[in-house]
Parts: C-alpha cells; structure tokens; sequence
C-alpha cells in the first residue's frame, strides 16, 4: 500500500509542474575587495527623533504640558497654512482694492465664524506655541500675515494689543535654536509617534 502511494506520488510530482518563487536579481554596483564583492546600496536618510525625558519631576511635567498644548493648537496652524494659500489664489485673482477687502472680510468672518469659539478657549501658552506654529506652516510671522492681509494700521494695533497681553506677533520660529524642542514635537506628531 504505501509503495503504491509512493509510487503515485512520485507520477503526479513528474507531470506536474513545480514552481518556485520567482527571482528577481537586484542589479546594483559593486567592489571586489580581497576577493570580496561588497554592493554599494544608496540609503534613504533616517532621521531619528526623540524627546530627552528629564529626571525631575516639575520638568517632565513642564513636557508633558508642552507636549499637549502643541498637540492642541498644531491643528490650527496647518489649518491657517491650507487656508492662506486657499485665500491667496482668490486674492491673486480679484482685480480691485475693493475685492480684496470684501474677500479679507469674508474670510475672517468664515474663519471666526468656524472657529472663533475654540480659539478663544486657548490658553496664555498655547496662543504663544500657535503664534510659533503659524510661522512655521506659513513661512511668515503673525504680525507679517496681519500686515499683508489687513494693512499696515491694523497690524500695528494687533501688535500693540498683542504686548499688552504678553504676546509677540512679530516673533520667529528658530527650529535650530530656543524652538528645537518644539520642533521635535511637531516632527513626532507629524509622524504619528505622539
């Protein structure tokens, strides 16, 4: 019985046909060193990020509360990114001064409309953390965008009214220098690892 089955298996195994995986070579430069071949292979670059956790505890505190206020307000600022450009092909478009206030009044109006409310519920250091954020997504500092959207007057008095809470319109966002943490937070979340 088993040399029959045997025998059977081995009919069907000759006039079937057997396949192995297909083999692609991958076909790349190469070094012959001491009778060696080394491949040269160009890497992607990885960056590699992390946050340093500091010991005291006040300090990962400070963090954790950094952590949660960028996760908060990083929406906004890619929103007013994706929103600024949107705003600039209709402003690019209208052909008088007149057009473009109306368009600037009804964007804000759309905007505050929208998302008045939210931003109004931001806390002291989450409004300084956006005003970073919006120079980073837009290139342009807040005092910049209110100047080239609403005029020099107007920009000039959001700044004023701006210092005297505290707050800096004009201030940059230095992703090598005081901002680097905050960079590294905005990467992480951008990568989905916060």
């Amino acid at each position: 019985m088993k040399k029959t089955f045997f025998v059977f298996l081995l009919a069907a195994l000759c006039f079937c046909k057997l396949e192995a995986q297909e083999h692609r070579p991958i076909v790349t430069n190469a070094e012959v060193i001491d009778g060696d071949t080394i491949p040269h292979l160009q890497l992607k670059e990885v960056e590699i990020l992390s946050l340093v956790i500091p010991k005291k505890k006040s300090a990962r505190k400070r963090l954790s509360k950094l952590v949660k206020n960028v996760k908060r307000v990083y929406p906004y600022a890619k929103l007013a990114s994706i929103k600024l450009k949107k705003y600039e092909h209709l402003l690019l478009a209208a052909e008088t001064k007149k057009e473009r206030k109306e368009i600037m009044k009804q964007a804000e109006k759309e905007i505050n409309d929208k998302y008045g409310d939210e931003l109004k519920k931001l806390t002291f250091s989450q409004g300084k953390i956006l005003i970073k954020l919006l120079d980073r997504e837009t290139g342009n500092s807040s005092f910049e965008l209110v100047q080239e959207l609403r005029g020099k007057f107007r920009a000039f008095f959001y700044q004023t009214f701006a210092r005297l809470w505290g707050y800096n319109l004009k201030i940059r966002y230095d992703p090598e220098g005081e901002d680097k943490q905050l960079e590294t937070i905005v990467k992480m979340i951008e990568r989905g690892q916060i």
